[in-house]
């Protein structure tokens, strides 16, 4: 008697290891194919900094083993990003017997729109990243910039994750609502708090800590905030 209630748990967690093996799988093989495109990415994320000094220097090296370190990282987040429908499906799959037919009918919208939203987070993010570097490169007359590749390149990696990221809250937002978490009146009274939230999190998060970033943060996350009330309104009316 006392094997019987155990055996759905274990159940439930040679299924977990088997999603994660899965996604490890799907995270390796992109990881691979990534690697092999790793210059073209280098390509993608030097190009803000070449835009930022008006100049083709180069970024420097300053130890032996910065260089692969770089491409190591380069193939990790290109890998991530071709893995992610796999990982998607994964996490889908293991939750999905756990839901209700009402909270499967959200489940591929919601889906959806997390990958939605963070690629329009990285995009965004990505087009911004030239006019910080360039307000932070030149606030400081009198210097001649000297940056090691591993440095701007985890700056760079930081600074799409956090918009990425960032991007995604509308979806919770949502998420919590269609659960009957939050309503459309207490999103809009909580307009203030949310400003607040927006801007101090901001600050804590941007990687480059200017203002200029933290107001092309703050500004597109509220008007988003903004779009989640009416998709509220419209969408969840009855």
């Amino acid at each position: 008697m006392t094997e019987e209630p155990r055996q759905p748990i274990l159940e439930h967690l040679n299924e977990l290891r088997w999603r994660l093996v899965k996604s490890a799988a799907a995270l390796t093989v992109g990881a691979v194919i990534a690697f092999f495109f790793r210059d073209w990415l280098f390509d993608l994320l030097e190009s803000p900094y070449r835009q930022a000094i008006d100049n083709t220097d180069a970024l420097a090296q300053f130890q032996v083993t910065e260089g692969f370190s770089v491409a190591m990282r380069l193939a990790l987040f290109g890998g991530t990003l071709l893995a992610s429908p796999v990982l998607l499906y994964q996490l889908w799959a293991f939750v999905n017997p756990a839901l209700t037919a009402r909270e499967r009918k959200w489940t591929v919208p919601i889906v959806m729109a997390l990958a939605v939203l963070f690629s329009g987070g990285v995009v965004f993010g990505y087009l911004i990243l030239p006019r910080g570097l360039e307000f932070l490169l030149g606030i400081q007359s009198g210097l001649d910039p000297i940056i090691g590749v591993s440095s701007y390149i985890s700056l760079a990696l930081r600074f799409l994750l956090v918009f990425g990221l960032a991007f995604e809250f509308p979806v919770f937002l949502f998420a919590a609502s269609a659960a009957g978490l939050l309503s459309s009146q207490q999103l809009s009274k909580g307009r203030r708090w949310a400003v607040l939230t927006i801007v101090v999190v901001g600050a804590v998060v941007t990687p480059t800590g200017d203002p200029l970033t933290l107001l092309a943060l703050s500004v597109p996350l509220y008007l988003l905030y903004e779009a989640t009330i009416l998709l509220v309104k419209l969408v969840l009316r009855k």
